[in-house]
C-alpha cells in the first residue's frame, strides 16, 4: 500500500516528465553526421537521463549515442527494463486534433507521438523505482532502465548494447500488453522490386510498421481515378496536381486495426485499368486481406496466431516500382518456408525479393518463474485474469534472455500505438507504474 500510494504521490511529476518528454520530436534522421539517429532523439535520450540522474539514479550515456542506461541498487544481480526513447513519424500532422508534439492533456489523457509507445510506459518506470527508493526498499540487486533510439526501425542501439554492455539477469519491456507476452511473432520487413521503369508517379507510407494512412498520386489519370475513388466510397482529397487516398494508421502487429491507404490506392487504380507489376500483384495477391491468405492460404499455430501482412511503403517512379510490407509470422513456422513462398510468387509478377530486416520469434513457457511472479503482480493489483498471452510485436524482449514484454495496454484499452492521435490515459499510466513498483519488489526479494 506504502508503494502505491509513494505512486500516486508523484503523479503530478510524472505528468509533467511526461509532457517534457513528447514535445521532443524523437523521429529518425539519418542525414545527422553527428549523431546516429538524429539530434532530436539523441536529445530525448539525454532528457530520460537527466531526469534520472535527478531523482538519484546512476547514469551512463553511450559516447556514440547509441544508448543509455540510469541504474540503482548493488549485487551481481541485474534486473533489467528496456525501453526506448524514439517514435515513428506522426505521419500528416493536420490529421491530428492534438499537435503530435504537443504533450497535450484533454479528458483524463495526455496526447503525442510516443504516448504509449514508449515513452509513458518508460516515465511510469522511471517513477515506479522512485516509489521504491522513497519506500526505503532494500535494492540487493540492481536495477537498470536501459534506453534505446532505434527501436522503430533497425534495432541497431539495442544491438551495440547487447555487444558491449552486461546483460540484465531478468527483466521486462514496458512496450506490449498486460498481462504479460510469452510469445512473439517473427518480424520479416522486406522490399519487392521491378527495376522496369513505371509510367507512375505514387508515393506512400513512411515508417515499415505503421499501416499507411496515406498514398499520393500524380498524372495524367488524375479526375478518372478520383471518379473511381469516389465510386468505391474511399476518403481521398485533390490538391492541385496531387490526389491523396486517405487511410488510418495502425500498428503492423495490427493491420486490420487500421486502413491502407496503399491499397486501396492500388485498387482503385486497377480498376481504371491501369496495371503495373506492383500494383497488379497488390489487387492480386494482397487485395483487402491483412493475413496472406492469398499467398499461403491460411497459416496460423495455437500459440501465437495468424500471419499479418501488411503493405506499408511504396515508390512508382521512372526509377523503377518497389513496396515495402511487414510480415508477422506465427512462432511454430520457418521463416525459409514463409520467404520461398513470396519469391515463388513475387517472381511471377517479376519482381524481386530484397530483406530489409528479420527478428527471430519469442517463445518461453509460461511456467518461468519470470511470468509466474510479473502474472501474480498483476492479478494482485488489478484483480483481472492474468494468463499470458501471445502477440504480433515485436519488442526489446527478444534482444536478450529471461527478458518478456509486460504492458502498458491493459486488455480492452483502445490500442493507440502508431496511430494519429496517439495518447496515454493518465488513470492507465499511474496504474501501470504501481504495477511496475510492485513487480521490481517482487523481483528484488525473488
Amino acid at each position: 500500500m506504502k508503494i502505491r500510494n509513494n505512486v500516486t504521490a508523484v503523479q503530478g511529476e510524472m505528468i509533467k516528465s511526461l509532457q517534457e518528454f513528447l514535445r521532443i520530436p524523437s523521429v529518425i534522421d539519418e542525414t545527422c553526421e553527428q549523431r546516429p539517429f538524429g539530434l532530436e532523439i539523441d536529445r530525448a535520450l539525454k532528457h530520460v537521463l537527466s531526469l534520472c540522474e535527478s531523482l538519484g539514479f546512476r547514469t551512463y550515456y553511450d559516447p556514440e549515442g547509441y544508448y543509455g542506461y540510469a541504474e540503482v541498487g548493488a549485487g551481481e544481480e541485474m534486473i533489467g527494463i528496456l525501453g526506448h526513447v524514439d517514435v515513428v513519424p506522426e505521419g500528416d500532422a493536420s490529421n491530428w486534433k492534438h499537435a503530435p508534439f504537443g504533450g497535450e492533456i484533454a479528458s483524463g489523457r495526455i496526447y503525442g507521438r510516443g504516448a504509449i509507445d514508449d515513452k509513458g510506459p518508460v516515465i511510469a518506470a522511471v517513477y515506479a523505482i522512485k516509489a521504491l527508493l522513497d519506500a526505503g526498499v532494500v535494492f540487493n540487486k540492481r536495477v537498470r532502465l536501459i534506453l534505446g533510439t532505434d527501436e522503430e526501425n533497425g534495432w541497431r542501439c539495442i544491438c551495440r548494447y547487447v555487444k558491449t554492455e552486461e546483460h540484465p539477469t531478468m527483466g521486462f519491456t514496458p512496450d506490449s500488453n498486460f498481462p504479460v507476452i510469452y510469445a512473439e511473432k517473427g518480424l520479416l520487413q522486406f522490399r519487392l522490386k521491378s527495376d522496369k521503369k513505371s509510367e507512375l508517379r505514387v508515393h506512400g507510407g513512411t515508417a515499415m510498421n505503421a499501416v499507411p494512412e496515406s498514398a499520393v498520386y500524380t498524372g495524367d489519370h488524375l479526375y478518372r481515378l478520383e471518379k473511381q475513388l469516389k465510386k468505391l466510397g474511399f476518403d481521398h482529397e485533390l490538391e492541385g496536381e496531387e490526389l491523396f487516398v486517405i487511410g488510418k494508421s495502425a500498428h503492423s502487429a495490427k493491420p486490420s486495426a487500421g486502413v491502407n491507404a496503399i491499397v486501396r490506392m492500388a485498387a482503385a487504380l486497377k480498376d481504371i485499368g491501369i496495371e503495373t507489376p506492383i500494383i497488379t500483384f497488390i489487387a492480386e495477391k494482397i487485395g483487402f486481406t491483412t493475413n496472406g491468405e492469398l499467398i499461403f492460404g491460411s497459416l496460423h499455430d495455437e500459440p501465437s496466431g495468424e500471419l499479418t501482412l501488411s503493405v506499408n511503403q511504396m515508390d512508382l517512379s521512372a526509377f523503377g516500382e518497389m513496396i515495402g510490407i511487414d510480415a508477422r509470422i506465427p512462432v511454430t513456422f520457418d521463416k525459409k518456408f514463409v520467404v520461398d513462398g513470396l519469391k515463388r510468387v513475387a517472381d511471377k509478377y517479376g519482381l524481386t525479393y530484397e530483406e530489409i530486416d528479420y527478428l527471430a520469434p519469442l517463445y518461453i513457457s509460461k511456467d518461468t518463474p519470470l511470468i509466474q511472479t510479473l502474472v501474480s503482480v498483476y492479478e494482485e493489483e488489478t484483480g483481472l485474469s492474468g494468463d499470458p498471452i501471445p502477440t504480433g510485436g515485436a519488442t526489446y524482449a527478444r534482444s536478450m534472455p529471461n527478458i518478456v514484454a509486460y504492458g502498458p495496454n491493459f486488455p480492452g484499452q483502445e490500442k493507440v500505438a502508431h496511430f494519429t492521435d496517439e495518447y496515454i490515459d493518465i488513470n492507465a499510466m499511474i496504474k501501470c507504474a504501481q504495477i511496475y513498483a510492485k513487480a521490481l519488489e517482487k523481483l528484488l526479494e525473488a
